[in-house]
C-alpha cells in the first residue's frame, strides 16, 4: 500500500489550513467593522465558494492559474513555476474551498465579542495589535478553533476542485480522495475501502482532539469562576 496519498493529503490540508487561518481571521475582522452595504457585498463574495460546486471552483481557478492564463503564464515566464497539475496547485484549490468555513465562524465570533473589553484596553494605553492578540482572540478562541477544525477536515476530503487543478498522478499529485475515486474506477474496492477507513480515522481523531480541548477549556473556566 503506497502511503503517498496520505502524506500529500496531510501536507496540503495543513498548509491550506494555516493560510486560511490568517486570511480568514483578517478578512472576518475587517469585514465586521465595515459599513453594512459593503459588508454585505464582501460577505457574499467571500462565502461564494461554500455554495458553488467544487468543480466550478476548480474551473474558475484553471481560468486564472492555467499556463496560458494571466497569473499562470506570469509565474511560468518569471519563475518557471507551474501553478496547475502539480501537488502545490491543490493548495490553491483547497484554500479557496475551505476559506468560507474559517471566515464565517471567525466573523460570527468577532461580532459577538464585547467591544467594551477592547475599549478598556485602549483606555489603559494598549495598542490595537495588543488588544487583538491578547483580548479579542482569547475571547473568540472557541469560534476560531471550530472554524480551523472544520476547515482542516474539509481540506482533507476535498476532491472536486483539487482533481481539476492538480489532477491525479500517482506519487506526485495523488490525494486520498482522488485515489479512492481512481481505485473505484478500476474496481479495486478493497484498497479503496482501506483509504476510506484511513480518512475516517484521521477525521475522528481530529474531532476527538477538539472535543477534549473544549472540555479542558470549560474546566479551566469553571475553576476560574
Amino acid at each position: 500500500m503506497d502511503w503517498y496519498p496520505l502524506y500529500n493529503s496531510l501536507r496540503i490540508a495543513l498548509i491550506s489550513t494555516v493560510i486560511i487561518f490568517f486570511a480568514g481571521i483578517a478578512a472576518a475582522y475587517y469585514v465586521a467593522r465595515l459599513p453594512r452595504v459593503l459588508k454585505g457585498v464582501l460577505d457574499v463574495l467571500f462565502t461564494l465558494p461554500l455554495v458553488l460546486p467544487p468543480t466550478v471552483v476548480g474551473y474558475l481557478l484553471l481560468r486564472v492559474l492555467g499556463p496560458k492564463r494571466a497569473v499562470g503564464a506570469w509565474a511560468l515566464v518569471h519563475f518557471n513555476l507551474k501553478l496547475t497539475m502539480v501537488w502545490w496547485s491543490a493548495i490553491f484549490a483547497t484554500a479557496v474551498v475551505i476559506f468560507p468555513l474559517m471566515y464565517r465562524t471567525a466573523r460570527g465570533a468577532f461580532e459577538s465579542f464585547d467591544e467594551t473589553l477592547a475599549d478598556a484596553g485602549r483606555t489603559l494605553g494598549r495598542s490595537n495589535t495588543w488588544i487583538f492578540w491578547r483580548v479579542r482572540m482569547p475571547c473568540c478562541r472557541q469560534g476560531i478553533l471550530a472554524g480551523t477544525v472544520l476547515a482542516f477536515a474539509r481540506a482533507l476530503g476535498e476532491y472536486g476542485a483539487t482533481s481539476m487543478v492538480a489532477g491525479y498522478t500517482p506519487g506526485r499529485t495523488a490525494t486520498i480522495s482522488t485515489t479512492v475515486y481512481q481505485l473505484w474506477r478500476t474496481n479495486d474496492d478493497v484498497l479503496a475501502f482501506k483509504w476510506v477507513v484511513v480518512n475516517l480515522a484521521i477525521s475522528a481523531v481530529v474531532l476527538l482532539a477538539v472535543n477534549l480541548l473544549e472540555k479542558r477549556e470549560r474546566g479551566v473556566r469553571k475553576a476560574w469562576h
